[in-house]
């Protein structure tokens, strides 16, 4: 369930999708946040899961590919917390240790801004049983706000349907640290 402080679909999600500003949220695990406020979110950002990667690939006699990832980006909390949690999940698989889902604030500029894209590419993780449950998780944030579910075909769909109905998107360039803040409860005594 998502922490009530970063509950924000009932002020983003319309009957056309989710609105957008200059700030985005990036869904994170916790055993990254040190890194992430020393050195900003780098593209592929998750250096120890691609080096287990690497690992494995070698230790079955094939040659791993790196490839840079973008940095995925959202306009809503929520959604972040939903891709924190995804994060944590793969992590747990590979690392022992407790870790937690953390949601990071994106602030960019009017320049940076231009350069973020809705996240096209997604549609192949989206056919797959991790995108099942992606959607069954928009249906019902669009079903909590009393508004239609949309009917998307990820494979005809319009790039910007992506970003507009699924909240997805990406900016292919680091984000200095100066740009990121973690979101915590805020909590009143």
């Amino acid at each position: 369930m998502t922490p009530q402080h970063l509950k924000d679909t009932q002020t983003l999600l319309t009957k056309t999708g989710f609105t957008t500003s200059n700030t985005w949220y990036h869904g994170t695990s916790s055993a990254l946040v040190a890194s992430i406020q020393a050195q900003g979110l780098k593209r592929s950002g998750d250096q120890a899961l691609n080096d287990v990667a690497k690992a494995t690939m070698a230790t079955i006699g094939n040659h791993f590919q790196d490839v840079t990832e973008p940095v995925f980006l959202t306009p809503s909390k929520e959604l972040a917390y939903y891709w924190a949690q995804q994060t944590v999940r793969e992590r747990g698989v590979r690392f022992e240790g407790s870790e937690e889902p953390v949601v990071l604030q994106v602030n960019l500029n009017a320049d940076q801004q231009s350069r973020v894209k809705p996240d096209v590419g997604a549609m192949s993780l989206l056919m797959m049983r991790d995108g099942e449950a992606f959607m069954a998780h928009i249906a019902k944030l669009y079903q909590d706000n009393n508004l239609a579910v949309p009917e998307i075909d990820l494979r005809i769909a319009d790039r910007m349907d992506f970003l507009n109905i699924l909240g997805m998107a990406y900016i292919n360039e680091d984000i200095s640290r100066g740009c990121i803040e973690e979101l915590r409860e805020h909590v009143t005594e």
